[in-house]
């Protein structure tokens, strides 16, 4: 069986040291939409140096998404193909502020092994620490097509019930023609994202959007429009991938706000509101 669970949920956790700069917080805030327009003083925030703040997402590509949702398809117990894999699922905890520069010890490991039926999910969890202590909790679920049925745990559902009500705030966000080739610089290199014939294998008609670019572009509305622009109050993020974005489509966000938490939805506005994130949560203060 391609996936071994005892053996990968047993595999020591793999560390090592990930570093990032101003350049690497600037690359990764022009690859999810920021600084448009250019001469905005709160886009400025995004993409000018000297007044730079850290949207609380790039721990998912910090020190270019090592180790990330490709290093865990080569954990011990792991031995499946790329075209049959789907990043089902992320959350985030922000111990602190994320630093504009720094450096740290991440750690990874196999946190679960699910069995969907159809599919097996894979949990990654990584945990990013410096001398000052936590920095950071990633847990990306990995959905591998064709590898379920072993009679496994299926594990818990991420179904939640739908807001009630209408949204508080409704925006939407076009997205670039070129917005994934410039996102994946940040250390996504999965083919799917670029190459038309790797997507035509992997059952999509051209490359798809990275969802962890959707990812960013939501929590960047959810912080300009709610949270007065300040990524410090950020506490937590997780969502569930619904569906697929299409370089050159447009975002629609949909937030339900409370002091606590806002929920978010969204969709594909040219396909009919057809959903791409959904049983979404930001928690702040």
């Amino acid at each position: 069986m391609p996936i071994d669970a005892a053996k990968a949920l047993a595999a020591e956790p793999r560390s090592g040291e990930i570093t990032w700069d101003h350049k690497d917080v600037q690359l990764y805030h022009l690859g999810i939409g920021a600084g448009i327009p250019a001469t905005d003083p709160d886009e400025l925030r995004y993409t000018l140096e000297s007044r730079l703040h850290v949207l609380p997402s790039f721990a998912t590509v910090a020190g270019a998404g090592s180790p990330g949702v490709i290093g865990g398809l080569s954990m011990p117990g792991v031995d499946v193909d790329l075209a049959k894999v789907l990043h089902g699922g992320q959350s985030l905890t922000v111990h602190r502020p994320l630093p504009v520069q720094g450096t740290a010890t991440a750690t990874a490991r196999i946190a679960a092994v699910y069995d969907k039926g159809k599919a097996a999910v894979l949990v990654m969890r990584t945990e990013a620490a410096d001398g000052q202590g936590p920095l950071w909790t990633n847990d990306a679920q990995i959905f591998v097509r064709g590898e379920g049925g072993w009679g496994g745990d299926r594990g818990p559902s991420a179904r939640l019930d739908p807001p009630a009500g209408a949204p508080d705030r409704t925006v939407e966000r076009p997205i670039r023609e070129d917005q994934a080739l410039l996102y994946r610089l940040s250390g996504d290199w999965n083919p799917l994202h670029a190459d038309p014939e790797f997507a035509r294998l992997a059952g999509f008609e051209r490359p798809i959007l990275h969802g962890l670019c959707t990812y960013g572009s939501t929590l960047k509305a959810v912080v300009d429009t709610l949270l007065g622009g300040d990524v410090t109050r950020v506490r937590s993020y997780a969502t569930r991938f619904a569906g697929v974005v299409y370089p050159g489509e447009t975002l629609r966000i949909r937030m339900w706000h409370t002091p606590e938490a806002t929920r978010v939805a969204v969709s594909a506005v040219e396909r009919d509101d057809a959903p791409v994130l959904a049983d979404t949560v930001v928690e702040h203060t």
